[in-house]
């Protein structure tokens, strides 16, 4: 515990403060709709109901005014530039930008919830009231209708036989409400791991009907439905004063008038629009950037259906690790996939590799396999940043990724080769140790030639202990082991070519990182993730684990890909 608190400090106080910030809104607005003068007469008709209805209405608005931040990829991107001095700490806030969109995301859901419910009760009690003829004070208040008191009205309902559902449908909060409902609970259910693995293309589209969720926001309560008294009418009928005579209101010598109501002013776009209006600006620029041409140079086919595209643009200008959004017209006019770049920032020309996971990808990669065919058009928005940026930060670095996960790393390989062949001497990375876990032996054939010229550098320069490569194979027959165990005495490995040794099964990440916090007792060692959710688990638990609490000893910190 002590481990993960140390890591992750800035993350809980980030964490604590949003929920505190929730919970004080909750109970602010709470004790102030509660107890409010001018809205007393409204709490004799709904009691407490008013007061959820409003509390979780506030943090509703809060938390939709913070769920568009998350996804401004290029503020994120801007400020991890001006944040390159901060410490890593700070920066790797940044990396958690869809974690906490999925978090606010559930805040929305459980205030809506909450909101739902509580307006429920209210509506109920508003038709109980309306229908009343025992002459209460609760009849006599929605007796106050447009026709009697002009616009001084507090019950909406203005007929005993308007039911709830009727309400619910027609008035403009009802109406709104229902479609602000259904539009969270699609784009909720659509966002589920499955859905968005197996039918990313759903998930993408179901996901950008969120415009409706914030037009309907926006003018959810610009009807005024909820209403308080008046200022004017508190001076000549204060409720704490007159409510208790409200038999002798209309008497024309009787000290206390009836009361004035008028409607609350609607909030929500007051929280809305700053948010708003900078991710209308993020996606103008995006579009804009989209619409630059792009030339493709090459395209490769690799085993195991990836296909590999090198391209150029004007203005392109990357660091290792970043990745882009794709975009092909002939397929999708509206459809935007992320990729990792696989080129270094000193080439020049930018790649990227894709595997076949999906409707979308698999017509792409047959799109380009068609040789008879003109190259479709590509588009490209980007690049934006991420953990792997961070990678040079550290003294000992690990790089681990799973089949295509592997991409990110590409990129940081390639550029580590390049700043060795032009002697870059002001590299902080003392050891790097690559991970990569394939289910099959045709994935290693992806970046065969990289990972051989790297083997070959390091050794020509005597630094054949910096680069370690860790292969593993998951997914064999009988055949392969076979073959491999009666060439292992050979100096290169069977299956890739290179002299680190292919390695059968899953990594023993606890033996993995024991003998790497043996070797660096003293080092501050990056692990960097490109893969399943699982794997990250179980390397975030080792992170923990074999970091010393003495900050002066070896430190893991975990890193994951996240877009």
């Amino acid at each position: 515990m002590a481990n993960w608190l140390v890591n992750h400090w800035l993350s809980v106080l980030v964490l604590v403060t949003w929920l505190g910030l929730n919970v004080f809104l909750f109970l602010n607005c709470f004790m102030i709709k509660k107890s409010a003068t001018k809205n007393r007469y409204l709490s004799m008709l709904l009691c407490s109901a008013l007061a959820w209805a409003r509390a979780s209405a506030r943090c509703l608005n809060f938390n939709s005014m913070l769920i568009l931040f998350p996804m401004c990829r290029n503020l994120l991107s801007f400020l991890r530039g001006t944040c390159s001095f901060c410490r890593r700490t700070m920066r790797k806030q940044l990396d958690h930008n869809l974690t906490f969109h999925k978090l606010v995301a559930y805040m929305i859901c459980l205030h809506t919830a909450i909101h739902i419910i509580a307006h429920l009760f209210n509506f109920e009690r508003y038709s109980r009231s309306r229908q009343a003829t025992d002459g209460s004070l609760a009849s006599v208040l929605s007796s106050l209708s447009q026709e009697k008191e002009g616009d001084s009205w507090l019950n909406p309902m203005q007929s005993p036989n308007m039911t709830v559902i009727y309400m619910t449908f027609t008035s403009i909060p009802g109406f709104t409400g229902v479609i602000i409902t259904i539009v969270l609970v699609l784009m909720v259910t659509s966002s589920m791991e499955f859905i968005r693995r197996s039918y990313f293309e759903v998930f993408w589209y179901i996901h950008h009907i969120f415009i409706i969720y914030f037009i309907g926001l926006g003018i959810h309560g610009i009807s005024g439905i909820v209403r308080g008294q008046t200022e004017e009418s508190i001076k000549e009928s204060h409720p704490h004063r007159c409510a208790e005579f409200f038999e002798k209101w209309d008497d024309h010598d009787s000290h206390c008038k009836s009361p004035q109501f008028e409607g609350n002013s609607a909030e929500s776009w007051k929280w809305i629009l700053a948010p708003g209006v900078l991710y209308i600006f993020e996606r103008i620029l995006r579009f804009y950037r989209s619409q630059q041409r792009v030339m493709i140079t090459k395209v490769v086919m690799h085993p195991s259906k990836v296909l590999e595209l090198q391209m150029i643009k004007r203005g392109f200008s990357m660091e290792v690790g970043q990745y882009i959004f794709v975009n092909c017209p002939s397929i999708s006019y509206l459809e935007w996939h992320p990729f990792t770049l696989t080129s270094a920032p000193e080439e020049d020309f930018f790649s990227i590799h894709i595997r076949a996971a999906g409707d979308w990808t698999e017509n792409l990669i047959k799109a380009f396999e068609q040789q008879h065919s003109p190259i479709p058009r590509i588009e490209v928005d980007g690049p934006f940043g991420t953990a792997s940026e961070d990678v040079f930060q550290y003294e000992v670095a690990m790089l681990i990724g799973a089949g295509i996960g592997v991409t990110p790393f590409a990129s940081i390989l390639k550029s580590i080769w390049y700043k060795f062949r032009h002697a870059d001497h002001n590299l902080k990375t003392q050891t790097i140790y690559f991970y990569w876990i394939c289910r099959e032996t045709g994935a290693f054939a992806w970046f065969n030639d990289l990972l051989a010229s790297l083997e070959q550098e390091m050794e020509e320069l005597g630094k054949v202990g910096f680069l370690n490569f860790r292969l593993f194979l998951t997914g064999w027959d009988n055949n392969i082991a076979g073959h491999a165990a009666l060439n292992f005495d050979k100096a290169t490995d069977v299956l890739t070519g290179l002299k680190h040794k292919t390695l059968f099964g899953r990594p023993m990440w606890d033996k993995e990182f024991s003998t790497i916090a043996t070797i660096h007792p003293k080092s501050v060692v990056g692990v960097f993730l490109c893969g399943p959710q699982a794997l990250a688990k179980s390397l975030r638990k080792c992170c923990h684990q074999y970091s010393s609490l003495d900050p002066r000893k070896v430190q893991f910190y975990f890193n994951k890909e996240n877009f």
